[in-house]
């Protein structure tokens, strides 16, 4: 879907929502001001720019002529080459594979399966500063479990109040934000938007929106509620059974290569949103020689719209 067309879908969605008859505005002042709230609420959510907005059209360095294509080169560990204090990696000549832990950055879609391809786009939007320094940061604070990088991650996509979140996700928080960049979520984050209200401005979207949006107000609730499981968050941000084909999605096969700006050769294979296995190729003579592999610029995008966008990290996984 594009910008304009999803504009357009926003503000009907929201002249519908505010468009409730003369009887429904009884109820006092207090519930006034509430309406007025939610209705510049709605509008901040219709209107403006997700917080990570990176999306299939920006994956524009596929390379369909090598498909089924393996470099001739030994395949060896990523781990081995130098590392850098962005949790990245020097690139040298060569075949290289690493299992690492990756993150959802689409709420409310499927995870990984049926044999969609990704395909590589970096981090885009008002919060991919926040985003990649959490990735980043994460690397070297091995003691925060992924489960908190994830809801942390959650919680901004969701656009939540900082201030309001639970004490153990407001220390991940300072462990890896800078205040700068933490009062600067805040003053973007939302209000949560009672369910009626979000429904009446939802109706007249495409499905997969309609889940995204509704999938994003649960969870600007629940990070706020103290004693919320990460398995009831997982429940609401990554959607069960089988994926449909979303709006704009294009056939993109398992093991698609893309030609990385830098002039090297990835590919991501993710065996759920938590973990892919991530290969790239250097060629000999490659400018790509002694350039940064940085993951937390990485965001694999599907083929398939309906399934999530997963960003990359330094950290291997847990069980490799």
């Amino acid at each position: 879907m594009t910008r304009r067309s999803f504009a357009v879908l926003g503000a009907g969605a929201l002249l519908a929502a505010l468009a409730v008859p003369a009887d429904a505005q009884i109820g006092g002042l207090g519930r006034a001001a509430g309406r007025l709230a939610g209705r510049a609420n709605l509008d901040a959510v219709l209107r403006g720019d997700a917080p990570i907005t990176t999306s299939l059209p920006d994956a524009r360095w596929a390379v369909d002529s090598l498909d089924n294509f393996t470099p001739r080169e030994s395949k060896r560990s990523l781990m081995q080459l130098q590392r850098t204090p962005n949790g990245g990696f020097v690139l040298q000549p060569g075949y290289y594979e690493f299992h690492d832990q990756s993150y959802c950055l689409h709420a409310g879609t499927h995870g990984p399966g049926g044999g969609d391809g990704y395909l590589y786009a970096p981090p885009k939007g008002p919060a991919e500063d926040a985003v990649m320094t959490i990735v980043r940061n994460s690397v070297n604070r091995p003691n925060i479990p992924q489960h908190d990088v994830q809801v942390l991650l959650w919680a901004i996509i969701a656009r939540s109040k900082f201030e309001d979140l639970d004490t153990n996700l407001k220390q991940t928080a300072s462990q890896l934000l800078t205040p700068r960049q933490l009062a600067a979520l805040n003053r973007t984050a939302l209000d949560l938007v009672p369910g009626p209200a979000l429904d009446a401005a939802t109706n007249r979207m495409p499905p997969l929106l309609r889940q995204v949006f509704q999938a994003e107000a649960q969870l600007r609730q629940l990070v706020t509620q103290p004693g919320t499981s990460y398995q009831q968050l997982e429940r609401v941000a990554v959607l069960a059974g089988m994926a449909p084909m979303g709006e704009g999605s294009r056939a993109v096969p398992s093991g698609r290569w893309s030609l990385h700006p830098d002039g090297y050769y990835i590919r991501y294979l993710p065996y759920s949103y938590t973990n892919t296995l991530v290969q790239i190729w250097v060629p000999q003579g490659s400018p790509a020689v002694g350039k940064e592999y940085d993951p937390a610029t990485h965001i694999a995008v599907p083929g398939n719209t309906a399934r999530q966008r997963l960003i990359q990290s330094g950290r291997p996984y847990q069980d490799h």
